[in-house]
């Protein structure tokens, strides 16, 4: 996959602006990288988008800029020119396509039916826009349709928000999503960015999911342990759950039957999708432990350690 595409989905949510007076997009970039999302999809559905995507390019170069509802080769060039690193198209237009493949520059263009995606294998493609998501049948048409393509990847658009942007992110075949619930005109033209970025969050921990899984409590023997599980029960009236290197306390509680990960125990946090959530903290600067991580049949890794303690317990994440 093109390395940009790769930084997409790590990102896991594009931001798709129609952006009226340019001046504007500088404070609206940086409230988007202020709310945890370095990305932008710029659309040329407004005059002001070209220029827009010019002085984003040029003031704040740690936002990943693409240009959006591209319609023309023409556009293409004026993209590139004015600094975008990904072109969206509404559609499958094979000139654009052909023209952004041999300008080096990836295009997701948009596709619904299973005979857009075969037109996109052909041009050598690997992820395509589904749009408009929810309108043309949402989660549930794009696992019927995407099951006879393995490699294709999709970014859906349209109607995806806060609610129901987990549901799709879930799906290992979704690279990211794309919306503007975030990022509306009104909030834009009104310039209220701090509202942008508190938005860009609660997206971002929408997407995520974070939760609590359980506590694991290191020890020293499987007596140590026994004996410490067996207390949990007897006092809150837990089940015990005995398996051959720990014991369930309860659901919430793991005791090690020796010294596992982490100086303490560990703690499970799980999410809706690993990979996004690594991207997510590899942005705060959080480090992780690759010799940990354990992959699904679909190669995505669905366990993971971080590098560091945090309270003398390690912390891995878990796949919903």
């Amino acid at each position: 996959m093109n390395a940009v595409l790769e930084k997409i989905g790590k990102i896991g949510i594009v931001p798709v602006i129609k952006i009226d007076d340019a001046a504007k997009a500088v404070p609206l970039a940086k409230a988007l990288i202020k709310g945890g999302i370095p990305c932008a999809e710029i659309t040329f559905r407004t005059a002001s988008g070209e220029e827009a995507i010019r002085r984003v390019n040029a003031e704040v170069p740690d936002i990943l800029l693409g240009a959006g509802t591209v319609l023309s080769t023409a556009q293409v060039d004026k993209a590139i020119a004015a600094g975008a690193k990904f072109i969206v198209s509404p559609g499958f237009n094979p000139k654009i396509v052909a023209c952004c493949a041999e300008k080096g520059i990836p295009i997701t263009p948009g596709c619904s039916n299973p005979s857009d995606i075969e037109m996109a294998i052909e041009a050598g493609l690997d992820v395509v826009k589904f749009f408009p998501a929810e309108q043309a049948g949402g989660l549930d048409y794009i696992k019927a349709i995407a099951a006879p393509y393995g490699n294709i990847k999709f970014m859906p658009t349209g109607g995806i928000n806060a609610d129901n942007i987990a549901k799709y992110t879930a799906y290992e075949k979704i690279l990211a999503c794309g919306g503007s619930w975030m990022v509306n005109a009104d909030l834009i033209n009104a310039g209220d960015f701090d509202k942008i970025s508190a938005l860009c969050r609660e997206a971002l921990l929408s997407m995520l999911g974070f939760s609590m899984v359980h506590i694991g409590i290191n020890t020293g023997s499987e007596d140590e342990a026994l004996k410490g599980a067996k207390l949990f029960e007897s006092l809150f009236g837990f089940n015990l759950k005995i398996g051959s290197s720990s014991i369930f306390a309860s659901d919430k509680i793991e005791v090690l039957k020796s010294q596992g990960t982490g100086r303490l125990g560990h703690i499970a946090i799980a999410s809706w999708s690993v990979p996004k959530a690594i991207g997510y903290l590899e942005r705060l600067g959080m480090a992780f432990n690759y010799d940990s991580a354990k992959r699904a049949t679909s190669g995505d890794i669905n366990v993971i350690y971080l590098k560091d303690e945090i309270l003398g317990f390690g912390v891995h994440l878990l796949q919903t």
